[in-house]
């Protein structure tokens, strides 16, 4: 086994039939494969969609309800019967599991950031095995995730995982569209590739996001040092199998940098929604920052700012033209750096530690 940590995120399509009810066969297929990584050593956290697609099918809602209303209602009867289905899959491989429902907010502050972390943690010191789902019965839709392919990224990201395997109903990114029998899965993809091209833009019948978020989450990720797998999870074996490096297991491998990223930076790196303000630097900035050598933003080189921030809080650096540079923890709230805009021998507005460039 290569990996000691990964990250396993099951899809909605993978666990529920046509008609919205769960699959069980799959779902004890798969719990059947995560037990056997499981009690090999391999440390594991599960992100499980499938809570919404299962509350529908057993509900008879009023059309009249919004769209919001029936997410929370479906997700309330749904999460509770999956989670059950999983505690009773695994209680007989011997494995404790626990429950864990979070949202986009406690991702917003690092102390909110360490303090989920610290409660995965402790599950996993103590031999339980972390089930994540997004909160969908209190998500507010603005701050909600693009669904839980980006959830499991920051849970790969903030767990310190060696490897992500997002588990969908299709073999991965195809160089045309999986329709078409000429069509090829894309076996490798590295930080080079542009594959933008490839990436088909619908979803899945119960599921939020579709392939463009699974490769812009998997790309991401991948830059920060994590293996991404995108694979089919009705593949007989599936995990067992890529964990076994099996050469006949179809899928797409995003391949991980070299390059180490700090956990303060993977935080920063996944804080996008949480942005105050936005820092505009000049060309000669922007160069420093773009190039091969660590720099920090220093006042000399900005050119604007807009938003009101305070200290600690997340901004958006753009280039003259607009362009995103990418974003950092900031060490002056907003009016003191106005202040500080286009002077010499200052301490940086952002330093390097707490940068994530693009």
């Amino acid at each position: 086994m290569k990996y000691k940590k990964i990250a396993i995120k099951i899809g909605s399509n993978v666990l529920t039939k046509a008609d919205g009810t769960i699959d069980t066969d799959s779902l004890s297929n798969l719990v059947d494969q995560i037990a056997a990584l499981y009690n090999k050593g391999i440390e594991i956290v599960l992100i499980s969609s499938g809570a919404v697609a299962s509350g529908r099918s057993i509900l008879n809602v009023s059309k009249k309800m919004d769209v919001v209303d029936q997410r929370q209602l479906f997700s309330a009867v749904g999460q509770a019967r999956l989670i059950n289905h999983y505690w009773d899959m695994f209680k007989k491989h011997g494995i404790t599991v626990g429950q864990v429902l979070t949202m986009k907010e406690n991702f917003s502050s690092r102390r909110h950031y360490l303090n989920q972390r610290n409660c995965m943690r402790v599950m996993l010191d103590n031999q339980v095995l972390p089930i994540v789902n997004e909160n969908d019965t209190v998500s507010i839709s603005e701050l909600m995730f693009t669904d839980n392919d980006e959830l499991s990224g920051l849970i790969a990201s903030m767990m310190g995982m060696e490897a992500l395997i997002i588990l969908s109903n299709i073999d991965g990114i195809y160089n045309g569209s999986p329709d078409d029998p000429e069509s090829e899965v894309i076996r490798k993809i590295y930080k080079k590739d542009n594959i933008a091209e490839f990436i088909q833009t619908s979803k899945s019948a119960f599921g939020r996001g579709g392939m463009t978020t699974k490769a812009a989450i998997a790309r991401k990720i991948a830059d920060e040092g994590i293996e991404v797998y995108i694979a089919n999870g009705k593949q007989k074996n599936i995990l067992t199998r890529l964990m076994d490096k099996k050469d006949d297991v179809v899928c797409t491998h995003f391949v991980a940098s070299k390059d180490s990223v700090s956990s303060v930076k993977k935080w920063i790196a996944h804080s996008e929604d949480f942005v105050k303000g936005k820092i505009s630097v000049n060309a000669n900035a922007a160069k420093a920052l773009m190039g091969d050598k660590a720099v920090s933003l220093l006042p000399v080189g900005v050119t604007s700012i807009t938003g009101e921030f305070e200290k600690d809080d997340i901004v958006k650096i753009v280039d003259e033209k607009g362009k995103n540079l990418g974003i950092g923890k900031v060490q002056y709230n907003s009016s003191k750096a106005r202040e500080l805009i286009g002077l010499k021998n200052q301490k940086p507005i952002v330093h390097y530690d707490y940068l994530y460039l693009e």
